[in-house]
């Protein structure tokens, strides 16, 4: 970017990029915080700071790459997940973060309740850092999940976008900041809509994988996971899950010339794909993961809980590459 900037075709950075905050000032969002962020390789990016520092809407070149819920963008206080409140506050996103200590249905552990997919979205970051260095948009903060007599999990977001790219880079490094072992469950919930998905799209996936379906539903289109159909009023959701392969999965539209590539860290061994073709309601999922999303009862039952010792941290990792093809 320096070398641009040296060469006299541009006057100031902000011809190469675009970083701002704003306030939503009406409507059901009212007093919510945005990052925006615009790349001149054609992205431009929604960070979400009081909904720990997930993604939003998400356009490459002009067209939205995101699926958006019926719900939309909310209001900081009515994201804190309550009881099964999941389903009326998902905004979609390109990412939603589940978490830390649970992912999954909503149920009760012991004397604890659990919201559905955890209490991450609806924690908010800080402090925030938002700035440019060495030619990428760098966005950072920390959100800490807590509890009186309970956690102590804190995670530390970076995100890097070059300047001149159409690329998301997400690093995350969890910590236990508590004296006892702790459970842990991370999901990262990356969701894409139409225009990119749609019939003429197709889900590019190592071919040396193992695919389980989640439900007898989705056994009925294993063979076809990686192709959409038209939207169907009321069809049920499939899910399925993708291990022993190469962590990569891309989306290719050519009828829309767009190709999205992610790869993830190996601290998430599995990728669950979310397929629904509902009218209304369409969507791709591609949520790398570290547990089978059962909730945190089912998944300590099953062996597939992970543990933080004291003072431990673990690092995770996306990249989202957005391309013309």
């Amino acid at each position: 970017m320096e070398e641009i900037l040296k060469s006299g075709y541009v006057c100031h950075p902000q011809q190469l990029y675009t970083l701002r905050r704003v306030t939503v000032a009406e409507g059901k969002a009212r007093g919510m915080d945005i990052i925006e962020a615009c790349t001149a390789g054609g992205l431009q990016v929604d960070f979400l700071p009081d909904m720990g520092l997930d993604i939003g809407q998400v356009r490459y070149k002009g067209v939205n790459m995101t699926f958006i819920s019926k719900s939309g963008y909310d209001s900081p206080a009515a994201n804190l997940p309550v009881e099964t409140e999941f389903l009326h506050t998902f905004p979609g996103g390109l990412l939603y973060t589940c978490g830390l200590r649970t992912t999954g249905g909503a149920h009760r552990d012991g004397e604890e309740w659990q919201p559905m997919h955890g209490r991450y979205h609806g924690l908010s970051a800080e402090p925030i850092a938002a700035f440019v260095e060495d030619g990428c948009v760098v966005i950072r903060g920390t959100v800490r999940e807590t509890a009186l007599f309970g956690c102590n999990l804190q995670l530390t977001r970076t995100i890097r976008i070059p300047a001149m790219g159409a690329q998301i880079l997400v690093e995350d490094e969890l910590t236990n900041l508590g004296f006892r072992p702790e459970e842990y469950a991370l999901l990262y919930h990356c969701n894409f809509g139409y225009p990119l998905v749609c019939e003429e799209c197709h889900l590019e996936l190592p071919e040396a994988r193992k695919t389980s379906p989640r439900t007898p539903f989705a056994a009925t289109a294993l063979g076809r996971e990686t192709s959409f159909d038209p939207p169907v009023p009321g069809e049920e959701e499939r899910v399925f899950f993708h291990e022993d392969m190469e962590h990569r999965a891309a989306l290719v539209n050519r009828a829309l010339h767009t190709r999205v590539e992610l790869t993830w860290s190996d601290t998430l061994p599995i990728l669950a794909q979310w397929r629904s073709m509902a009218s209304g309601d369409y969507v791709c999922g591609l949520e790398p993961t570290n547990c089978y999303i059962m909730g945190r009862k089912f998944e300590r039952e099953n062996g597939t809980l992970p543990v933080l010792q004291p003072f431990e941290m673990v690092r995770t990792g996306l990249k989202f590459h957005f391309a013309t093809v």
